[in-house]
């Protein structure tokens, strides 16, 4: 996989972890959709971080820029077990 690919693939799953966030905001009438929508952030922003580690195992990123990447995806995803762990105070009632 070429350089332009990697990249193209980081792009696609890192705006899809915002904009997936953004709906998944506007789901919290249901619990179970907000929840079901979190979890798709969480799959994004994962594939988000194999991509990270992808591009710099092929030489398309420096280890340094890639480990702090990776490192905000980590805590991405930290917050969003939070959010999918204490759910129901951010639905609206």
């Amino acid at each position: 996989m070429g350089e332009r690919r990697i990249t193209s693939q980081i792009l696609r799953s890192s705006r899809s972890v915002c904009a997936n966030f953004a709906e998944a905001w506007q789901k919290r009438r249901y619990k179970g959709a907000f929840v079901s929508k979190l979890n798709e952030v969480e799959a994004e922003a994962a594939e988000t971080q194999t991509w990270i580690e992808f591009a710099v195992l092929c030489g398309y990123l420096d280890a340094e820029t890639g480990q702090e990447l990776y490192q905000r995806y980590s805590e991405i995803l930290t917050g969003l077990k939070r959010f999918i762990e204490n759910a129901d105070a951010w639905i609206i009632k």
